[in-house]
């Protein structure tokens, strides 16, 4: 520190001595106006502000992390305020108000500890006995050299100034004497880097200061300044020099300085860094602002850069010999396997080197990089009841602000405590670690939810109120797509030192983490890079174990988790033969292999009533694919007539989960097969969107059973992880409740519904190893004799009627609406209608059937059946095929929306053909037309003139609610008018005898 030295050299030639009691009193006798010639505006005199730290010998102290010896800043006004008796030449006269305050904004990353050394309370340091404070000399952090007009003369007034017991709010409080007047200096913590402003305030207005020196030392209690100590007053004549006026200790008011000495001031305490340099050597010289105001309020500034010896610009040098010696720790709060977790993170920076005026302080931190084991990922449990801590939340956060009035409540995740040498042992600063507002993608502006436009941030807010220090970091936290390993990354960190930092995320069902779902040790990878050298990082590890299962039981043997899902289905109401919801759940346990896909069978005779139903275009699936979850909320895609039910998925761990909606819509064909279900879920929990979810399920019927069936070997596998978290889906629920959709079946014969589900085993990526489980569920519709069975069967031969003519055949079935569907029905037609075995030509072998390649000779007829449930009717050829009797089966192939396939077996009873059908699918139909071929390919040949007398058939129908319905329906031909009336009358008359 060059001034202070070469003032103790020159004083020793001092010959006047005054007391500094004397200089005081004159201090108010200086001012006296008179008209000058020269006139300036308030402002500083260019050239004059300078800012430096030096060592001892005077030269630059710029060892990156040390301790400067002393830091001085210094300025010169360019006018005094009013005209004085013999300055009057040179010295320009301001016509406005003296100074009031001086700001100086130190670099971020230069500190000061206020607890290096004992500290000054106000009233010792305003019990002043006589002109002496009762501050102790070992409270004292260095001098205020402030330019005063005395008796016509400037003087420079040495005081000193010492470190006070800061008020709530202040950081730090720093104090001297401007002339007889006190003057506070208040370091305030800059939110917008974390460097420290100086403010000096309210300085006299009585006393006409014309520039000042402030000093303050790097090492108060040295003995170096010994001879520094206390007040020092020195007046400048400006024909001769610079003279001592007068010296005092502080401790010890007994010395008395002779005449152009100064007294030696021992400190007494022990020996502490006060000051500590910046720690980063990327940008030269520092910039530092100086600002003056006047009590009138006028101000001006001027911006200088740290400066070397000779006044050459100046940064802190040398950091690669910054040490940087971290340590880190991270567990989860609980031991067990894929178990909802808090999570302790712990970084430690030795302190001694910040204390140790000879020894460099550890190198401020500026980035972190925390990457989580694989298996530790974020829980979806925890999104409910969340909030978030929106970017004018964040902004609210203020020292004094309290709890809830800025980041909400809601938000808070976790907690941090920070300990640092720079506050006593009792100070810590504490807070809260908050979750950030999502990136929307739709904004455009940068930053509009949170600084990183990314999905997942978080805000650490922690604050000493009592010293009106708060810290403020945000974090970008980067889950791994495929995985869902968690990646924290905080950049350009406060350049403030710590020697603890400890962060908590919160316990309990919905922590925000998800432990590692095997046994084992887990390692946290930690990258620490300093401000010393921002592109080294410095890497620790730390190893969590998990030693249990799930709820504190075993280990999963061998590492693959096991699979024992859960499946339930039913009716809502179970009446038979009416309509009702139907709803599907399938569950697994914590611990077990994800669900991957699955495939269902609801039971027979559940059906679906597609008529009037519509579909959702392939071109609404592919714009909600690419929507937002609230866009979709708000506009669902699909049309409300597509509309068939609703679903829940409940996500996380643990006994809480968080559960999302979505719609179920009927689709199109898909892969192969002629229908779809479409689930599409707009993926919010909480303040969560992860877009909106769109899962198609290929659905089909089985043509021989007409069950319904979900094609799992079509559809679209169940989603594992969105936007890097895995979504841990516990609880699949589709409920398919459009009205008058769902028709339960007549039969009230025990069934069941069927799922297939596949678990993840050990690669959820690969399908390939999937394991599929087989489940099952009862189900048994009920009031089936509550149903009626009274169907009707028209028959009519249409063709030559004459004996070994070969007519056609047209069968029309009609049940009654509400009855129960048929089951089996047995034809036995009368002895009038043989079977023409010679027309059995070509026949569809069950090969070509099931490719669907019959050859067209072995079509014999076409079948047409409508029902309520189709808007279209199902038809088809009937072929003959091979089968296992005597005879070929008779099939139906119908096609239509849906195929359906039923087969008919023919021989002959009695003398004549008889036709059996003996498991009809249960299923609603309103009419069901057969036609048969007639002539050549005639399977029918009469064995007497058909219009000699009526015929009529045998028929028995079973219905699936178990009653039988017999009747014996009349055979009608093609007779003439004449006899036709007369065969009818004939047998009316026959039937009233």
């Amino acid at each position: 520190m060059a001034e202070p030295q070469t003032m103790r050299q020159e004083t020793k030639t001092m010959m006047s001595k005054i007391k500094i009691a004397l200089a005081s009193a004159l201090v108010a006798l200086c001012a006296l106006a008179f008209a000058s010639s020269a006139y300036a505006a308030f402002g500083l005199k260019p050239g004059t502000v300078s800012a430096s730290a030096s060592k001892e010998d005077g030269t630059a102290a710029s060892q990156a992390a040390g301790h400067p010896f002393g830091v001085s800043t210094g300025f010169k006004l360019n006018s005094i305020p009013s005209p004085i008796p013999g300055l009057d030449e040179g010295l320009p006269i301001s016509d406005e108000s003296p100074l009031r305050n001086v700001k100086v904004e130190a670099p971020p990353g230069f500190v000061g500890n206020p607890t290096a050394t004992p500290r000054c309370t106000m009233a010792e340091f305003l019990g002043r006995t006589g002109f002496y404070s009762e501050c102790s000399d070992s409270a004292q952090i260095g001098i205020a050299m402030t330019d005063l007009i005395v008796l016509g003369s400037i003087g420079t007034v040495g005081v000193p100034v010492y470190n006070m017991v800061p008020q709530t709010g202040q950081a730090a409080l720093f104090a001297f004497m401007t002339g007889p007047v006190p003057t506070v200096v208040v370091p305030r913590l800059r939110e917008s880097d974390y460097g420290f402003d100086f403010d000096v305030l309210n300085i006299d207005n009585t006393v006409p200061v014309t520039g000042n020196s402030f000093v303050l030392w790097g090492n108060p209690a040295s003995h170096a300044h010994d001879y520094e100590r206390g007040g020092i007053s020195i007046f400048e004549d400006l024909g001769e020099g610079p003279k001592l006026v007068g010296h005092h200790c502080s401790s010890d008011r007994s010395k008395e300085s002779k005449e152009g000495e100064l007294l030696s001031c021992p400190s007494g305490a022990p020996e502490t860094a006060f000051l500590t340099n910046p720690m980063d050597c990327r940008h030269g010289p520092f910039e530092v602002p100086l600002e003056v105001q006047a009590w009138a309020g006028q101000r001006d500034s001027e911006t200088v850069p740290t400066t070397d010896e000779e006044g050459n610009p100046l940064g802190v040098t040398r950091c690669d010999r910054v040490p940087f010696e971290p340590g880190m720790r991270a567990t989860t709060t609980t031991d067990n396997a894929e178990t909802a977790t808090g999570l302790d993170f712990e970084l430690t920076l030795p302190e001694g080197g910040i204390l140790n005026p000879e020894g460099l302080a550890q190198s401020d931190l500026k980035k972190t990089v925390v990457k989580l084991p694989e298996g530790i990922t974020a829980n979806p449990s925890s999104a409910e009841g969340l909030g978030v801590c929106t970017p004018s939340d964040y902004a609210n956060e203020k020292t004094e602000t309290p709890p809830g009035a800025g980041c909400p409540n809601a938000s808070k995740i976790g907690t941090v405590q920070i300990e640092s040498p720079l506050l006593s042992a009792s100070e810590k600063v504490e807070g809260s670690l908050f979750l950030a507002q999502p990136d929307d993608p739709t904004t455009t502006q940068h930053g509009a939810e949170n600084p990183f436009d990314s999905f997942l941030a978080i805000y650490i807010v922690a604050r000493v109120p009592e010293r009106g220090v708060m810290v403020k970091m945000a974090g970008k936290v980067e889950p791994d797509p495929k995985t869902g390993q968690l990646t924290t990354t905080f950049d350009d960190l406060p350049q403030l030192p710590f020697s603890n930092f400890k962060l908590h995320f919160r316990e309990g069902a919905r922590s925000p983490l998800v432990s590692e779902p095997t046994c084992g040790e887990h390692v946290t990878e930690a990258e620490l890079y300093p401000y010393a050298r921002p592109d080294e990082a410095v890497v620790r590890k730390s190893v969590s174990l998990v030693t249990r299962g799930v709820g504190a039981g075993a280990c999963p043997s061998g590492g693959i988790p096991g699979f024992e899902p859960t499946f339930e289905a039913g009716s809502n109401n179970n009446n038979a033969g009416s309509y009702s919801p139907f709803y599907m759940r399938l569950t697994r346990k914590d611990g077990e292999q994800d669900m991957t896909k699955f495939s269902s069978i609801l039971p027979p005779g559940v059906l679906g009533n597609l008529s009037g139903v519509a579909k959702c275009p392939d071109s609404a699936l592919a714009i909600a694919a690419a929507k937002t979850g609230r866009q979709e909320q708000a506009s669902p895609s699909c049309p409300a007539s597509s509309e068939i039910g609703h679903i829940k998925v409940g996500a996380g761990v643990g006994s809480v989960l968080t559960y999302v909606g979505g719609k179920v819509y009927l689709g199109g064909p898909y892969h192969g097969d002629p229908l779809s279900v479409v689930v599409i879920t707009p993926a919010v929990a909480g303040p969560f969107d992860v877009g909106t979810v769109v899962t198609r399920e290929a659905l089909t019927l089985n043509p021989k059973t007409a069950e319904v069936e979900v094609d799992g070997a079509a559809s679209d596998p169940i989603p594992h992880i969105l936007k890097g978290i895995p979504l841990k889906v516990r609880d699949l629920r589709v409920y398919v409740d459009r009205d008058h959709f769902i028709l339960n079946p007549t039969s009230c014969d025990p069934s069941s519904a069927k799922a297939t589900l596949f678990g993840s085993y050990a690669d959820v990526f690969n399908p390939a190893d999937d394991v599929p489980v087989g489940l099952s569920t009862r189900y048994q519709a009920a009031n089936c004799l509550n149903l009626g069975f009274k169907p009707k069967l028209s028959l009519k031969l249409r063709g030559g009627t004459r004996r070994g003519a070969h007519p056609g055949l047209k069968a029309t079935y009609t049940p009654r609406a509400g009855d129960a569907n048929i089951k089996g029905l047995v034809v036995r037609l009368p002895r009038s209608a043989f079977l023409e075995q010679a027309h059995i030509r070509t026949i569809c072998t069950r090969v070509q059937f099931a490719a669907k390649a019959c050859p067209k000779a072995a079509q014999y007829g076409y079948v047409r059946a409508f029902t309520p449930l189709l808007d279209e009717p199902l038809q088809g050829p009937v072929y003959l095929r091979s089968s296992n009797h005597k005879l070929p089966d008779m099939v139906l192939d119908l096609h239509g929306l849906v195929d359906v396939e039923v087969s008919i077996r023919i021989d002959s009873a009695h003398g004549g053909i008889r036709a059996t059908m003996e498991d009809a699918p249960d299923a609603t139909l309103s009419k069901v037309v057969l036609t048969m071929q007639g002539q050549k390919k005639g399977l029918i040949v009469n064995s007497r003139n058909l219009c000699a007398h009526p015929s009529r058939a045998n028929v028995l129908a079973a219905g699936h609610n178990g009653k039988r319905f017999h009747t014996h329906p009349v055979m009608r031909a093609q007779c003439g008018k004449a006899r036709k009336h007369r065969r009818h009358k004939g047998h009316r008359s026959k039937r009233h005898r």
